[in-house]
């Protein structure tokens, strides 16, 4: 048997929000170089101030400026850094309590190793040269008690409103033995299913089993390059990393000889000229791009052929 396909995977987009008037104070503080509390009802201060009081859930509107030092409360050693933490060394994450606040912030440390860091040390904050209004505007390191204290530095910058923050997720996709097959097959120019030997239908991309009968699809089929189109969209939105001006159409396409449809991109004509039923055809790269990916296959462009009955596809939309 051969072997399975494994791929690294990356699922990365940026995280756009609204920062409020307390969480934007706060950020806008740190581009200062000042650490804003936030006091609560019962007279506690916390960093970071909440936006809503934990015991009234009203807005907390009184705000504290802080000294940028403190104590740890608690701590953790990481000893192997990933990506996006803010050391590439192993560091702490500590909880911290600022000088003049009661509830601890979770922040890194900056330390050689775990001898280095107790309960009870204290530290201070080392702050970025240039700063973004941003968690990441300061570590933490031990406190030598040797520098003298610093005002707010010179801002004339509007205030945080907005953050955007960058999320990533790796992993290590294996195929299933039929979606290797079906990889491999199209590292060879082919589009490759499997059949269901009870009820006969073909899948694209193939399945290990039939979600109708639960059997194996022990068949392998080598299905048609022209299908035909049963239901898309229009892409008219802009977004980051997109490889194609809109508009574009995305669509599924119902290859002839198969029971399910494949989505996959329909150019080479206007957008708003795609139609269900239409006939196309796999336009493929040139063979040197061809890797063990659908991307092979660079769209679907409009076949010479008559539109489909929609009766040859109406169970497949």
């Amino acid at each position: 048997m051969s072997r399975t396909l494994q791929a690294p995977v990356t699922v990365a987009f940026d995280y756009t929000r609204s920062t409020g008037p307390v969480l934007g104070r706060f950020l806008t503080g740190l581009r200062q170089t000042t650490v804003v509390g936030g006091r609560l009802s019962d007279g506690r201060v916390a960093v970071p101030p909440p936006e809503y009081d934990p015991v009234t859930h009203r807005a907390v509107t009184e705000f504290v400026d802080l000294p940028d030092t403190g104590t740890v409360t608690s701590w953790t050693w990481v000893g192997e850094p990933v990506a996006g933490q803010p050391f590439d060394k192993p560091f702490a994450y500590a909880l911290i309590t600022i000088d003049g606040a009661d509830v601890p912030w979770l922040h890194a440390v900056e330390v050689a190793s775990p001898d280095d860091i107790e309960t009870g040390m204290r530290v201070r904050a080392r702050w970025a040269e240039e700063r973004t209004g941003s968690v990441t505007d300061l570590v933490f390191e031990a406190d030598g008690g040797d520098r003298e204290a610093r005002g707010p530095a010179e801002d004339d910058g509007e205030d945080v409103s907005r953050i955007i923050t960058p999320v990533s997720l790796d992993y290590m996709y294996a195929a299933s033995p039929e979606e290797s097959s079906f990889f491999r097959g199209l590292a060879e120019g082919r589009i490759l299913g499997q059949r269901c030997p009870k009820c006969r239908k073909v899948y694209v991309p193939p399945r290990g089993a039939c979600p109708t009968d639960g059997v194996p699809t022990a068949e392998e089929v080598e299905l048609s390059q022209v299908g035909t189109v049963t239901t898309f969209c229009i892409v008219n939105v802009p977004f980051l990393g997109q490889k194609i001006k809109p508009p574009y159409v995305s669509a599924y396409v119902l290859l002839d000889g198969a029971d399910i449809a494949l989505q996959h991109l329909i150019l080479d004509i206007a957008a708003d000229e795609v139609r269900m039923g239409m006939r196309v055809k796999a336009v493929w790269k040139p063979r040197e791009e061809w890797g063990t990916s659908i991307e092979n296959i660079s769209h679907f462009a409009p076949a010479d052929e008559p539109d489909a009955d929609f009766d040859t596809y109406k169970h497949h939309l």
